[in-house]
């Protein structure tokens, strides 16, 4: 078995890892952002919720059902946001997104497992899969409203 092999099936490994053991299931009180992401082409829905303390990442949800891309990058991104600034969480946004347009992950970020998912690239039609969790959280952080405010609006009681 060759070194490209080898990485692909311990990548896979991870995802599945990922998929049958997600991280990021429990629910967090009193959120401070949420949102909800679907993926109606291929069924993937996932729920974020975010809570802070001052700007750090205290409680993270990425509640995710659908293929295991989508679970498996929710569950990545789950774990990676704990602790995490949201500077730093803007950060890895953008790193997830560049890595599935085939750029390479900046280096010094921690990045985790989510490179893991680097190969999904080579199936486009799973790209949105595996960035679903990650426009979520996005616009969970920056909520898209008529209004030009450009404050973030906090999780209203029927979202939390």
């Amino acid at each position: 078995m060759h070194d490209e092999q080898r990485m692909d099936d311990l990548y896979r490994e991870v995802i599945m890892d990922h998929y049958r053991s997600p991280r990021g299931k429990s629910e967090v009180d009193n959120p401070d952002f949420v949102n909800v992401g679907l993926n109606p082409l291929c069924g993937d829905e996932i729920k974020v919720a975010i809570k802070l303390d001052g700007d750090r990442v205290v409680g993270v949800q990425a509640l995710s059902h659908g293929c295991s891309i989508s679970v498996a990058s929710a569950s990545m991104m789950a774990e990676l946001l704990a602790g995490r600034t949201l500077a730093e969480a803007e950060k890895l946004i953008e790193a997830f997104r560049a890595m599935m347009r085939g750029e390479p992950l900046p280096e010094g970020l921690e990045v985790g497992d989510i490179d893991a998912l680097q190969g999904v690239r080579k199936y486009p039609v799973r790209v949105k899969c595996a960035l679903l969790p990650w426009m979520t959280l996005k616009d969970a952080l920056h909520p898209v409203t008529e209004a030009t405010s450009t404050e973030k609006t906090p999780a209203t009681e029927e979202e939390k």
